[in-house]
């Protein structure tokens, strides 16, 4: 049980003595903006009691906000398309996991801490279960456009780290921030000296409203895991979800398929006009005359716009009203004729036209809703619709939102585990990456594209031998293979270590010495025999001139 000045806290609270200090120096006017869409509440003097109306408006239209969403998630057409864009950004297998942590850009950093960092992080997924649930998870926030867990810990071992996460409902908790201002003697103006965080969660009412009479139950920020869409209204206060633009397209689909589909049902028909002999009756008596003939025969239909359905009371014998026409006595007697249904119904260009606004209200590719241009849309990337590649980054931007809710639940069991400080992860958080399975197809065709093209324009250059003579390699790999620095250095190393260079290791270095020296010790030998063959060459011609001397002195 946490308290903050006074306030009993529900769940544990991480202390910031450090930052407490640096807070108390800073002076403004106006609280620290932020995009959770937390309410403000200011505080009276020192008294803390009535720090949240419970029955404000703000918390119903709150609560309203997430069930809407929820009510227009149901639609065929939205749920096609959030299925389309969760199927997109959750993906994996049996034998890989959904997500893992890149910790390569961090500088600094021992392969000890990177070693339970990524430990960690597997156990933070494995609380969430996000292998088996991530699906549902992703769409729980993508529809609500918040989503909220509390990280559930033992009072008495803190040190043990976070031991369960549970979801806690969106349209039953809020953030707020209560704000406490001082007025400042030299320029008479409110200034903010403090900014708690906390959260009311409330359970729903007999009545059926979340936020009813009383209070709820405050917990602790630390304690709690939150993470928005990152959209606000136009006033900065609310947060939205990216269904939020959708509403007025879905309703404006709705209306139009209802009308068309009592359009149809009251024109399609061929309706019949009786006319009704009365003869010389009275009023009143050739009026239930009338009413008697048509509760044998007439038949009236009521189409229900919530299930679809047609209800039918009665006979079988017409579709909807037909016209009962009174005629008296010498006219043509009782007479049925027919009314033409109308033409033209099967038309629906202004459904396809809503239906298109819907879908790119979600940005999501026209080009899904129809199933033919889905079944031919695989091929080369140049004939990939461009929207493909935009929808691709829209689903880059959901992930890397959405990688908070591992980063924050991270952060603060590290940090409760002595692992690693608050400062740390302040210096780190910015290279700390989640990385998601990609699935995209289009996108990797468009990657295989790209570097093809940069490939075929490398051969081109070298076949013209244009590189070493009017371009460098340096500037080759960096202005056509598009590598950094970086890049390049680690391709020379990783070619010097498969052995591709033309630059003499120290192994082939040894390897030459051993050759030169083998070759010069065979050089030596054959010397050494030659000499000794010149050697016997020349005793023999001694032996012979002296015979021939000898010859001679005796003749």
């Amino acid at each position: 049980m946490a308290e903050n000045n006074g306030i009993k806290l529900f769940g544990f609270e991480l202390r910031r003595l450090g930052k407490e200090k640096e807070e108390k120096n800073l002076k403004s006017i106006v609280p620290k903006v932020d995009d959770d869409g937390a309410g403000y509440v200011t505080a009276a003097g020192s008294h803390y009691g009535q720090y949240l109306n419970m029955d404000g408006d703000d918390s119903k239209d709150n609560t309203q906000l997430v069930m809407k969403y929820r009510g227009v998630a149901m639609h065929p057409e939205v749920d096609q398309a959030i299925e389309d864009i969760v199927n997109e950004a959750i993906t994996g297998s049996e034998m890989e996991s959904a997500v893992d942590l890149v910790l390569d850009k961090i500088e600094n950093l021992s392969d000890s801490i990177k070693k339970q960092l990524r430990e960690e992080f597997d156990k933070v997924v494995s609380m969430l279960n996000f292998n088996e649930l991530g699906h549902d998870i992703f769409r729980r926030w993508y529809v609500d456009g918040r989503i909220y867990f509390h990280l559930v810990v033992n009072d008495s071992n803190l040190k043990a780290g976070i031991q369960e996460v549970r979801h806690v409902d969106a349209a039953k908790i809020r953030k707020v921030k209560q704000v406490k201002k001082k007025k400042d003697p030299a320029t008479g103006a409110s200034v903010v000296t403090k900014t708690d965080e906390f959260f009311v969660y409330q359970e729903k009412s007999k009545s059926g409203n979340v936020y009813s009479h009383g209070s709820g139950v405050k917990i602790s920020s630390d304690a709690m895991c939150y993470v928005t869409s990152g959209l606000l209204n136009e006033d900065k206060k609310k947060i939205i979800s990216h269904l939020h633009k959708a509403l007025k397209p879905i309703n404006q689909l709705r209306m139009m398929e209802d009308s068309l589909v009592i359009y149809r049902l009251a024109r399609a028909p061929e309706r019949r006009i009786f006319y009704i002999d009365v003869g010389n009756l009275p009023r009143g008596k050739a009026e239930q005359y009338m009413k008697d003939i048509m509760a044998r025969y007439r038949n009236k239909l009521v189409y229900d716009a919530k299930t679809g359905e047609i209800k039918d009371d009665r006979k079988h014998m017409s579709m909807l009203e037909d016209f009962w026409l009174p005629r008296r006595e010498g006219g043509r007697g009782t007479e049925i004729s027919t009314l033409s249904g109308g033409e033209n119904l099967g038309q629906i260009e202004d459904i396809n036209y809503f239906q298109r606004k819907l879908f790119g209200s979600l940005n999501v590719p026209v080009s899904r809703m129809n199933e033919e241009q889905v079944s031919n849309i695989l091929g080369r990337a140049t004939e990939i619709n461009r929207d493909e590649l935009k929808f691709q980054k829209f689903i880059d931007r959901l992930r890397k939102r959405f990688s908070k809710v591992f980063l924050e639940i991270l952060k603060k069991n590290c940090i409760l585990k002595g692992i690693i400080t608050e400062e740390d992860w302040d210096s780190w958080k910015n290279d700390i990456i989640v990385n998601f399975v990609r699935d995209n197809y289009f996108a990797e065709l468009k990657e295989s594209e790209i570097l093809r093209e940069r490939i075929t324009t490398l051969e081109s250059m070298q076949n013209a031998e244009l590189v070493g003579t009017y371009f460098s390699k340096e500037w080759v790999m960096k202005n056509i293979l598009k590598l950094d620095d970086e890049d390049v250095k680690k391709m020379q190393a990783q070619i010097s270590g498969e052995g591709g260079n033309n630059e003499p290791t120290d192994q082939q270095e040894e390897s030459k010495e051993e050759e030169f020296l083998e070759d010069i010790v065979v050089e030596s030998e054959v010397d050494e025999e030659s000499k000794i063959l010149e050697n016997k060459v020349k005793e023999k011609e001694l032996q012979v001139l002296e015979n021939v001397a000898q010859a001679l002195a005796t003749s």
